[in-house]
């Protein structure tokens, strides 16, 4: 079988028929995270690091960038810095220069050394556990807090969207968004709250390890088992 992108063909409208009967977003959103507690029951994500403030630096240098890279450049960059403390404490031209092998680093090097600041200033040094006190940081988002509330403190009160998640909600019809925080609450209110936690992370790994975003035959994996119609479904991720 060759996965092909136009979901209009008579052979994806005869298979979206033949499957799909029956079988609404929620139903199909309940199977995807039963595999997903099985496949990955504890949600963690792949970024190293020791401290809080580090891991908060790290979330925030792997926008467009993968986790991989991101661990080579803080093996050597979290020996300097530790603390939210050390970080505001950074030259911002210096800083900039440590992390410039990953996209964006001027933009991510205010960000990181401006959260480290209001972290010191506002929250004594010790990175927020509520989504409305993160998003006051800068390069923070409805994304970021989540998954920091996730890893940090098992604080599950959103579903953090990337483009892992985006790409997985939009194969197998679960949104009509493209907006990752609209995807978010699409998701939010297909899903049980107590699912929640297993959403990102979950089908991060089964991005990353399982099914990548490359247009390939994905007939035998197993989500896609769950569905068939989502092997005729490749919508981009940059839109």
């Amino acid at each position: 079988m060759n996965p092909v992108r136009d979901k209009n063909s008579a052979s994806s409208v005869q298979i979206e028929a033949g499957v799909s009967n029956g079988m609404n977003r929620a139903e199909r959103a309940k199977k995807i995270v039963a595999y997903l507690r099985k496949a990955y029951p504890t949600p963690k994500s792949e970024l190293a690091y020791k401290t809080p403030f580090q891991f908060v630096t790290a979330v925030i240098l792997s926008a467009q960038c993968t986790d991989k890279a991101v661990n080579k450049l803080t093996a050597t960059l979290f020996k300097k810095y530790k603390t939210a403390f050390d970080f505001a404490q950074a030259k911002p031209d210096r800083f900039a220069k440590e992390i410039s092998s990953v996209p964006f680093f001027r933009n991510k090097a205010k960000a990181i050394i401006g959260s480290a600041k209001v972290i010191q200033e506002k929250f004594d040094g010790k990175v927020p556990k509520t989504e409305t006190e993160l998003v006051e940081l800068p390069g923070v988002g409805y994304k970021t807090a989540h998954v920091i509330l996730g890893d940090l403190y098992d604080v599950w009160e959103g579903i953090a969207t990337d483009t892992h998640v985006k790409r997985f909600a939009k194969r197998f019809d679960l949104t009509d968004n493209s907006d990752l925080k609209k995807i978010s609450k699409d998701l939010e209110a297909l899903i049980p709250k107590y699912d929640w936690k297993y959403v990102n992370n979950g089908l991060v790994l089964y991005g990353r390890y399982v099914c990548p975003a490359r247009v390939h035959d994905c007939a035998s994996h197993p989500l896609t088992k769950l569905w068939p119609p989502s092997a005729l479904r490749w919508p981009s991720t940059k839109h």
